[in-house]
């Protein structure tokens, strides 16, 4: 029998010359159960956040049953294709303790930092997705991913820092230039030539770094922490471009899309905005299969969403505060109309993820996808009877098909569990009310 390795190429002459040829992630380059490459080295789990705005409504959002047999209700009916691969988690309490709410603002952010922000503009601590990718997003060509469907550059929950948001791709064309354009290292080419541009950058940073160190011998002991902290960073950017100055292993899902040469139409009308979150979805999910990130994040609205409705005067964030309850519906109906759009926009999501096979399963197994959003009900600016969502298996760790009743307990325990799933020795995570040490067990394998 031949020995396959990953790196397999297949050698030949042509014209007295010596020809390479790399082959694709072929079954005999996994192991016998096709979940693993064939060394024993484990598929790359990968994380990814989607956010949208303004909740639901309780009354016909959340199942009556609890565990493995609940129900689709009348504002979840579009996730009939995704069920058996997410969680539902109700009941949750983003707790603020004696800071204020923040409308729109105080939720998302305990969601994704674990601490309440004390002020608008307040970032407690980095971002969820940001401390993953410091983890595992260090030898891929971007460390993060961030997309949004709004097409306003402010929609973004992912912050390096305070100071430091990560701002969004807003338009499909520059997103697919960045991702697949002349920059992309197409994984399954035959050839591969180092990009001179990175090349570059990698001198300059390596001239940097050894600047840095003589520096060292002559400052303070506090100046001396700082800049080993910057030198971490610095460090962890020398990797990235190590990883793209050599040939990447061929990956038998990665094919780049058609050219996108056309921007959907502007403006915030809901098919407008499903058509976009589509676009940026397909370049996103192909971008994850290409191994040119492992995290990500996608924004379908903004907390205080303006999607609009043809026909109807208001838009969503507007709507959720001047329209009155209907007598006989017992909720707001176009309130629901419009949170029914956000979730079909999630299950376009997390379905297209599933459609790409991976090793012995697909591209969704291998990850774990967190979705929240600002408020439980928006009418009020609640932030109880929250709700999140998971999708994915990450690679075996995680079980789905489950709706969780939080019972009031704090949103942070997503994080908590998720993190703990990635592969972080944390042993808490959040402040206040909001730490914990407790994971939802019940979605773990």
């Amino acid at each position: 029998m031949m020995d396959f390795t990953r790196r397999r190429v297949l050698r030949g002459a042509l014209d007295g010359g010596a020809v390479t040829l790399a082959l694709p992630l072929l079954n005999c380059f996994l192991n016998g159960n096709g979940n693993a490459l064939a060394a024993g080295k484990p598929m790359p789990i990968r994380f990814g956040t989607w956010f949208w705005g303004l909740g639901m409504t309780a009354s016909i959002f959340v199942p009556k049953k609890a565990g493995a047999d609940w129900e689709l209700t009348e504002e979840t009916q579009s996730w009939k294709n995704i069920k058996q691969n997410m969680n539902l988690f109700t009941g949750l309490t983003a707790f603020r303790d004696t800071d204020p709410n923040l409308c729109h603002y105080s939720g998302w952010v305990i969601n994704m930092t674990g601490q309440s922000p004390k002020a608008g503009g307040d970032k407690p601590g980095e971002t969820l997705d940001t401390t993953i990718s410091n983890q595992v997003g260090r030898t891929t060509r971007f460390k993060t991913l961030t997309a949004t469907a709004t097409g306003d550059v402010r929609s973004t929950v992912s912050y390096e820092s305070a100071n430091a948001p990560t701002n969004p791709e807003v338009s499909p064309i520059n997103f697919y230039t960045r991702l697949f354009g002349p920059d992309f290292q197409d994984p399954n080419a035959p050839t591969f030539t180092p990009n001179p541009k990175t090349m570059v950058r990698k001198s300059v940073l390596s001239g940097v770094i050894g600047e840095i160190k003589g520096l060292e011998r002559e400052i303070g002991a506090e100046d001396k922490q700082r800049l080993d902290q910057y030198l971490t960073g610095l460090r962890h950017l020398e990797r990235q471009f190590d990883q793209q100055l050599t040939k990447p292993d061929p990956i038998a899902a990665c094919i780049a899309p058609k050219a996108v040469t056309s921007e959907p139409e502007l403006g915030g009308e809901a098919k407008i905005v499903a058509t976009r979150h589509k676009m940026m979805t397909d370049l996103m999910v192909m971008a994850v299969a290409c191994d040119q990130t492992r995290v990500f994040n996608m924004n379908y609205s903004s907390a205080s969403a303006n999607t609009t409705k043809e026909g109807y005067e208001k838009p969503h964030h507007t709507t959720t505060h001047e329209e009155r309850v209907d007598d006989k519906l017992g909720y707001q109906e176009n309130c629901s109309w419009f949170t029914r759009r956000s979730l079909e926009a999630w299950a376009y999501y997390v379905e297209a993820f599933s459609k790409l096979k991976e090793g012995d399963g697909t591209l969704l197994d291998n990850m774990l996808i967190y979705a929240f959003t600002d408020h439980g009900y928006a009418r009020i600016h609640s932030l109880d009877n929250m709700a999140a969502m998971t999708a994915g298996r990450a690679g075996g760790k995680v079980k789905t098909g489950l709706h969780i009743k939080a019972e009031g307990s704090t949103s942070g325990r997503i994080g908590y569990t998720i993190q703990r799933v990635m592969g972080l020795d944390i042993n808490s995570w959040g402040a206040r009310s909001n730490n914990t040490s407790k994971e939802f067990g019940e979605i773990l394998a």
